[in-house]
């Protein structure tokens, strides 16, 4: 199996601990050329290693014992299968003779996770002989090959096994197998197979029954928008200059989120619109920047009154997707063409249009609330939970790793995260949007890369402090920006926030943790940030190994009493 695997392009494994995949574990743990990696917590382990299957974009395998074990993978192999994340996983059972009859440890695995996996399939019991053999060469080379195409995701295989569990020699059989394999001859056909890319560079058709995107009918229009959403392209300058191109050549705005590369690079585009959430706050602005076309590169952007608004304006709206996912909550008048933004800025004709009075109002727009945002973030002396966003868009070292945790600072981003031309490369879980595995998860981006920073809040951390755990094995760095605001801030925001009780007890679930102790007891470093220069002379340059928090201590109700009362206000003076 190892070996199948290996020459197929398999480099790490994670391995939970138990007794049925005693196989397993000593397999990968003795298999040159791959990084076995021994971790406690199932749950934490799939994260970890969905954040370096993420990163490379080559399924890692991951190994349970039987029983409940494999349970704990669940969240992880949801979040991959949203994500679209390749991740091989494998769960040791017990044969069939041992179920429906009380023996220990054992639970239906079968299909244990439903529809999330690309495949599923459950091994026949190992057997030493030669056919064997090859039936598990084929099924591990398929497996492979689906945890990739069409679609990056889960396969997901149940592997019973008979005592002894150990690797104890048979003779008899052991010397006839070994007469019968020649390693070179029975490996030769398998071959390398490269991680499929999210955004294809190469120029290919849109995929069949696709509709041709309608370039006369945009280039026609002079009310047209661009909408970079979530995006994670393997060459993120190349995408952002397709879309850039996009964008001059037909001269629509770019409203790219908080998460896109395309903030990262925003030399590549002179119209990028990094304020529309504040913008679209402007009951004024909303109406005169109502759009005939848009045009949605990938999911929409998390932004409330983004969604809200094109939701009521009912514009023509066509997704730029290469794969076959529906990409539209809002159910509007909406066109999918199965096709990268770099296919479709090749195929667009590169005669530019004249700049129309409709992106001038976008373009004035942006530069007087950019401004506005920037003067008052640089400014500001109170430790306020969002500008921890503004300040690690200008003063991260260039290309850092940064993976941004779900519920508020996923939304800070999007407020304040100042275009830069530093190409930072942001990582999330927004696949389901959770708050599980987000530590362990960025832990696994970090891995063996450059110095990395996580941005998070205290419930999240303190969802998977078992990802701690991690600290003896990880090689890298992590800084953690630990916004503290003693509960879930998001529920602040909400109607549901007028309401106590049970407001507090049952939503915002203060948890009144010293974090100080809580790192000392993983062994970790902790740094307790008291103003705006220290967390700066902190972020740049880097530690280069270790994991470090540095904790930002704020009051979660004045921070949304601030949003509420301000992110409006950004606007309100642009007529």
């Amino acid at each position: 199996m190892t070996e199948t695997l290996k020459r197929l392009g398999l480099t790490t494994a994670v391995i939970c601990p138990g007794s049925r995949s005693t196989p397993l574990a000593i397999a990968f743990a003795q298999a040159e050329g791959v990084d076995a990696i021994p971790i406690l917590d199932e749950r934490s382990a799939s994260f970890f290693a969905l954040g370096i299957a993420r990163k490379s974009r080559l399924p890692v395998a991951l190994v349970c014992t039987s029983g409940t074990a494999g349970a704990n993978f669940f969240p992880g192999v949801i979040e991959a299968r949203e994500s679209r994340v390749p991740l091989l996983v494998l769960t040791a059972d017990r044969p069939p003779e041992l179920r429906d009859c009380n023996s220990g440890q054992t639970i239906d695995q079968l299909k244990l996770f439903g529809t999330y996996p690309n495949w599923y399939t459950e091994l026949a019991l190992p057997s030493l002989e030669i056919e064997m053999l090859c039936y598990l060469r084929q099924t591990l080379v398929h497996a492979w090959e689906r945890s990739l195409y069409p679609v990056p995701g889960v396969v997901h295989l149940n592997i019973p096994f008979r005592d002894p569990l150990a690797p104890l020699p048979d003779g008899i059989s052991s010397e006839s197998l070994v007469s019968q394999l020649q390693p070179e001859d029975f490996f030769a056909g398998i071959t390398t197979l490269a991680p499929a890319p999210l955004l294809p560079c190469s120029p290919a058709p849109p995929l069949p029954r696709s509709p041709a995107p309608p370039l006369p009918e945009w280039q026609q229009s002079n009310r047209g928008i661009i909408i970079a959403g979530l995006a994670q392209p393997q060459n993120a300058r190349e995408y952002c200059s397709a879309i850039a191109q996009l964008s001059k050549t037909l001269k629509f705005p770019v409203l790219a989120e908080g998460l896109s590369p395309v903030r990262n690079y925003a030399d590549l585009n002179p119209y990028l619109i990094s304020t529309y959430d504040s913008i679209l706050r402007n009951h004024e602005l909303r109406q005169q920047l109502t759009p005939e076309i848009v045009i949605q590169l990938g999911e929409l952007p998390t932004s409330k009154e983004l969604r809200t608004w094109l939701d009521r304006t009912k514009a023509k709206r066509w997704v730029i997707e290469k794969s076959d996912r529906n990409l539209d909550p809002l159910h509007g008048k909406t066109t999918h063409l199965r096709l990268s933004v770099q296919q479709l800025a090749q195929i667009c004709p590169s005669e530019p249009k004249s700049i129309t009075s409709y992106l001038q109002l976008w373009c004035a727009a942006e530069a007087k609330v950019r401004l506005s945002i920037d003067e008052t973030m640089a400014t500001m002396n109170q430790i306020f939970e969002g500008k921890s966003a503004w300040l690690l868009s200008q003063f991260l070292p260039s290309e850092t790793p940064l993976f941004i945790a779900n519920s508020m600072p996923v939304r800070d981003v999007e407020f304040f995260w100042k275009p830069n031309n530093s190409g930072y490369k942001p990582f999330f879980n927004r696949g389901a949007n959770g708050i599980d595995g987000n530590l362990s998860t960025a832990l696994g981006i970090a891995h063996r890369n450059q110095s990395s920073v996580m941005l998070t809040g205290d419930l999240a951390l303190l969802h998977d402090t078992n990802g701690f755990l991690l600290r003896n094995k990880f090689e890298g760095h992590l800084t953690i920006i630990l916004i503290n605001n003693n509960g879930g801030g998001i529920f602040e925001m909400l109607p549901v926030a007028k309401f106590e009780p049970p407001f507090e007890e049952f939503f915002a679930t203060p948890q009144d943790i010293n974090f100080a102790q809580l790192c000392a007891t993983y062994n970790v470093k902790h740094e307790l940030i008291t103003d705006w220069e220290q967390l700066k002379q902190l972020l740049n340059p880097l530690p280069i190994e270790g994991i470090r928090v540095l904790e930002l201590q704020t009051n979660r109700k004045l921070d949304a009493k601030w949003r509420q009362q301000n992110l409006a206000k950004f606007a309100l003076r642009i007529s």
